[in-house]
């Protein structure tokens, strides 16, 4: 069921992704115990006073910016932002910003799109579905005036140039739908059979004109099984994700449930669980998501992308919003969206 609600669901969404980054990011490759014992209890963690993001949220600028620029020279297509987000990758690989423990296959990936006459396919990552393609796909969810197709093959696209894996594809067009459901009024408590429609909606789908030939790069015999591949991994993780919502305590460590994020699936379903285990309480949300065995930035992150879009930028308290890294950039970037139709 869909809603008709008024929030600012853009700048909602983008901080939430920063704040939760921020927060997980002192406690990545951290068990519990250990974050418990640097912390105190996960319920009362704090924005660290130098609230620092990640290569999360770097990266979720980049393609922010790629969007923007693309959709400003006329109507979004593959054509239009390819360029935009190689300058956009390219220009974070580059920068010396970029010291926050980033992934190696985006490294690798970037290294090799700064060959100007290099296919985007013969420089991504064709086994990697790491969660990298996911964690900085939330501005495709939220760009206003996007068709589903566009909105889809853009999330996919985003993926593709760094990493390949069928997997990753479809993990990013979820949490791409995800947010936008979320911004769009769909509640919580019908968003899990929503993104499963969706799946199997689309489970023998290969976008040609968005991906081109980057099927051949795998060991499928089409395309069609290359796209079934990485949407039935999605449709497992999906599974997962329904019954422990239910059936597992918040008291627990979410990963021992969905996955520690580190794959692209795992980061959906594990952020996703976060969510909607406190989908009225995005605070808490935030410190499970951040108090993980796991990759607990990048989970953190999607876990404030899911409850930004859903309650709007009303969901986080001013002090911790005035001293997030990047906050007066992505405030500016979600009030011009959040002001477009």
């Amino acid at each position: 069921m869909t809603i008709t609600v008024h929030k600012r669901a853009a700048t909602g969404s983008l901080l939430g992704l920063a704040l939760g980054d921020a927060l997980g990011f002192p406690t990545e490759f951290n068990d519990v115990s250990s974050i418990l014992a640097k912390c105190g209890p996960w319920r009362e963690m704090e924005l660290p006073r130098r609230a620092f993001v990640s290569d999360d949220t770097q990266m979720t600028l980049a393609v922010a910016d790629a969007l923007r620029t693309a959709m400003d020279r006329g109507v979004l297509a593959p054509e239009s932002l390819e360029g935009p987000l190689r300058q956009e990758f390219g220009a974070w690989y580059r920068s010396p910003e970029n010291n926050r423990a980033p992934g190696q296959t985006c490294l690798t990936a970037c290294g090799l799109l700064e060959d100007g006459d290099r296919r985007w396919q013969d420089a991504s990552q064709i086994g990697s579905k790491g969660c990298g393609a996911n964690m900085r796909v939330a501005p495709v969810g939220l760009a206003p005036g996007l068709s589903d197709e566009q909105r889809a093959g853009a999330a996919q696209l985003q993926s593709a140039l760094t990493h390949g894996h069928p997997t990753a594809l479809a993990a990013s067009d979820l949490t791409a739908r995800a947010v936008h459901l979320l911004a769009q009024g769909v509640q919580p408590a019908d968003l899990t059979a929503e993104l499963r429609a969706y799946a199997v909606a689309h489970r023998a789908r290969y976008r040609h004109d968005w991906l081109g030939d980057l099927w051949t790069r795998g060991q499928d015999p089409s395309p069609e099984r290359f796209a079934a591949r990485g949407w039935d991994e999605c449709l497992a993780i999906l599974d997962r994700l329904q019954e422990a919502v239910t059936d597992v305590s918040p008291e627990t460590d979410p990963c021992l449930a969905t996955g520690a994020g580190w794959i692209a699936e795992e980061a959906l379903a594990t952020g996703l669980l976060c969510f909607l285990w406190f989908p009225g309480d995005p605070l808490t949300a935030l410190r499970r998501a951040a108090c993980t065995s796991g990759d607990s930035d990048s989970i953190a992150c999607l876990t404030g992308a899911f409850a930004g879009a859903h309650l709007g930028d009303g969901a986080w308290p001013t002090p911790w919003t005035e001293r997030i890294e990047h906050g007066s950039e992505l405030t500016a970037l979600g009030a011009l969206w959040d002001d477009r139709p």
